[in-house]
């Protein structure tokens, strides 16, 4: 299929559960406020963890999405993805019915699905016997059930399955939905990325690693993407899940558009589990290979929503990478890291960083990076600190890098007909 034959494929719905708020509204009011979700830890017993802040979702109730006996039934990171697809679909005013259920599909990303519900059930297994253990166990823990789930309560028989590349899953279940339609194999996809992965073993795990803020006596400042001082990154939960159809028919319905998808690019470092390669070379090939797909030169980008963990390694090698892949015009872009004010949702993340970098081009309003009091000499550019700022948003990227080298790079735009 030729570029010219290839099918155009526009955003008409986002729905959004973090922890700055659980609708796309609270969401995004939070984001330009600078409102911070990062607190410490409620869901466990911290006592034994060097790490004890995380941004948790406050006030989450499945039951207003779900019946009691389906919401038992599923981990909470499927809860939050179903639930978001449900605000999601609302919004676009997208109703599937029997005419078009072979035409929607789903694609949700997960770093690791229901580690919850592994944890819990093996400690029932330990003390009450392996014969005990939940005929929902595996149900609920494989990383494929959000999107599964979703599709049960949505009507949705198209395209279905769930990436699982870390951190960059949520972007890479926003760029395989977006390919899907463009080819022609499905007019509807709700995809995105979805989280809940505040465990008491996910926690000693990042801890051992080493990967973790320690800064726990001060919650509110932890996260310090491009900051000086920043120590680690802040574990965040959440989902964020993009409607995304086809041109033509979310014109003949008269949707509202809040953008376009007009490229996306993936690479792998193939070079570390967990760091990223230092010249930021596979980030600058995923960069450059979405503005090439998308046919957007450097000059026509407004804004990043960064990757930006407040990690020692990424930021400085996001920095180089943007710089690389933008030359001197990275200079002149506005860019952020919302991580700072939601903490890091894993494979969530680049759901709602997407959905921030839609509102971005909707609203014309860019989110600020909060926290950054100190800029480290090395992080260059312009990370709007502080503050939110009124500007034209035509064109965003929105950058995802994830452990094992995974690297994606999504491109929208201002929709034009």
């Amino acid at each position: 299929m030729t570029k010219n034959q290839q099918k155009r494929v526009v955003i008409t719905g986002l729905g959004a559960i973090t922890p700055i708020g659980n609708t796309l509204h609270e969401y995004w009011e939070g984001l330009l406020t600078g409102r911070n979700g990062i607190d410490r830890i409620t869901f466990f017993d911290t006592s034994q963890h060097a790490c004890k802040i995380a941004g948790e979702v406050k006030g989450f109730d499945p039951h207003e999405y779900l019946e009691r006996k389906e919401a038992k039934r599923m981990d909470r990171f499927a809860q939050l993805g179903v639930a978001t697809s449900k605000q999601a679909i609302a919004d676009a005013g997208f109703i599937i019915n029997d005419l078009n259920a072979e035409e929607v599909g789903v694609i949700i990303g997960t770093g690791v699905g229901g580690l919850k519900t592994l944890e819990d059930q093996q400690e029932h297994c330990l003390n009450k016997g392996f014969n005990r253990c939940s005929p929902f166990l595996i149900p609920m823990m494989i990383a494929n059930m959000a999107a599964g789930l979703t599709a049960i309560h949505l009507g949705a028989k198209g395209p279905n399955f769930s990436t699982v590349t870390a951190c960059a899953a949520g972007s890479h279940a926003i760029g395989e939905a977006f390919r899907l339609i463009q080819h022609g194999y499905a007019k509807t996809m709700i995809c995105g990325g979805s989280e809940a992965a505040i465990t008491p073993l996910s926690f000693a795990g990042f801890s051992s690693a080493k990967a973790l803020s320690i800064r726990n006596d001060e919650p509110h400042i932890a996260c310090r993407p491009f900051d000086r001082d920043r120590d680690g990154f802040v574990m965040g939960e959440g989902a964020g899940i993009l409607i995304l159809e086809e041109l033509e028919q979310a014109l003949n319905r008269e949707a509202k558009i809040y953008g376009e998808i007009v490229g996306y690019g993936m690479t792998c470092d193939a070079y570390h589990m967990t760091a990223p390669v230092p010249d930021g070379k596979g980030a600058t090939r995923a960069m450059e290979l979405a503005l090439k797909d998308g046919g957007i030169t450097p000059n026509m980008v407004s804004y990043i929503n960064a990757h930006g963990t407040s990690t020692p390694a990424n930021d400085v090698t996001e920095t180089k990478a943007i710089k690389k892949a933008l030359g001197d015009y990275a200079y002149k872009i506005a860019i952020s890291s919302t991580k700072s004010m939601t903490g890091h949702l894993l494979g969530g993340s680049g759901g709602i960083e997407a959905v921030a970098a839609l509102m971005a081009i909707s609203e014309n309003k860019i989110p600020p990076t909060i926290n950054l009091s100190n800029p480290d000499p090395e992080c260059d550019l312009d990370y709007v600190s502080g503050q939110s700022r009124q500007q034209t948003v035509n064109v965003a990227l929105s950058n995802s890098f994830g452990f094992g080298g995974h690297n994606v790079t999504l491109v929208f735009k201002k929709y034009n007909s």
